[in-house]
């Protein structure tokens, strides 16, 4: 070695021993020397609440079910009274259940679908309502894009073939009636002794495991859960059509399955079109609302967000209980 690097040669040595001196515990500079604690104590939970701090309107564990298409399972979304006081609603409604006719968007009988079911009417009681709003802080999208909860019931054999919740004809899809379906929210009320489950064939990946009925085993399945919630997306992040999403209820082969669906809008929905007069005027309505301004400044939130204060014309909400049932059942 030359001679003139021993000097600094000498000077790295004598630094590195005087840093040896100076950080001698190295528990308190983890990872200075690139090693990993051996221990972290970090609280850890498989559950996630929803609703503001301190004041959750629900809890549970969320599972990532897949990407393509993207779904997610909410454990324990509903809870035992909610679910039997869902299908006791829908009970003494429940008719044979129509598709949509993807020319005209009118209501059709088809083969393809063998359940029965109803709709409830929007905010229809106090339980409806608190649901409505725990759908809304899980998907992260506005109550009023939500359409009416659908109940439907599946017994011996019934089932509902794969198809799309987005729609193919303009005139459901028309903006001035919410736009597209960008996502669903499928609730599950019982647990079938057997089948029912929810299949997306042309998802990436398939079930394999034993315990899946002949159709699920078509492809990506999801088990009918009792309080169970699954949330999927119609439409990509981009806007465009998912094909992933494309999903049917295999057919429920014992027992009975019942479930509930919102299926939710990219815009506000009404049937028929939005409500003259119940709309907001400024974009920063609905974040005025949240931080309490309807009540601090009624004067000009009633007038000028309508929508976001829920003031709009008594007569629009019964004229939307009372068609709700006939036309919001679509699917």
């Amino acid at each position: 070695m030359p001679a003139r690097l021993l000097p600094s040669c000498r000077s790295l040595l004598l630094a590195l021993r005087r840093l040896d001196k100076y950080i001698e515990d190295t528990d308190r500079f983890p990872g200075w020397r690139g090693e990993l604690p051996e221990h972290v104590d970090v609280p850890t939970s498989d559950t996630v609440g929803f609703g503001e701090l301190g004041q959750e309107l629900g809890r549970g564990k969320v599972e990532q079910v897949s990407w393509s298409p993207r779904a997610f399972l909410y454990h324990n979304f509903l809870s035992e009274e909610e679910c039997e006081h869902l299908k006791a609603l829908a009970k003494k409604r429940l008719t044979k259940s129509t598709v949509v006719d993807s020319e005209t968007g009118k209501r059709v009988d088809s083969s393809v679908r063998t359940s029965t079911g109803t709709s409830l009417a929007p905010g229809e009681d106090e339980v409806v309502r608190a649901i409505e709003k725990r759908i809304s802080l899980i998907t992260m999208i506005p109550e009023e894009n939500g359409e009416a909860i659908q109940i439907l019931k599946y017994v011996d054999g019934q089932k509902y073939e794969p198809h799309t919740d987005y729609f193919h004809d303009k005139y459901n899809a028309r903006p001035e009636n919410g736009g597209q379906r960008v996502a669903t929210v499928l609730m599950y009320l019982s647990t079938p002794q057997e089948g029912g489950e929810t299949v997306f064939p042309y998802a990436k990946k398939k079930v394999e495991s034993e315990g899946w009925s002949e159709c699920a085993r078509r492809g990506l399945a999801v088990k009918a859960v009792k309080g169970s919630a699954l949330l999927f997306y119609s439409l990509k992040p981009s806007g465009n059509k998912d094909p992933a999403s494309t999903h049917g209820s295999c057919p429920t082969l014992a027992g009975e399955k019942w479930s509930a669906t919102r299926w939710i809008r990219v815009g506000f929905f009404r049937v028929g079109g939005a409500s003259k007069g119940c709309t907001d005027e400024d974009e920063k309505c609905e974040e005025w609302a949240v931080t309490g301004e309807c009540e601090r400044n009624p004067g000009f939130m009633r007038v000028k967000c309508r929508r976001s204060c829920e003031v709009c014309d008594r007569s629009s909400s019964k004229v939307l209980e009372s068609v709700g049932r006939k036309e919001a059942l679509l699917s």
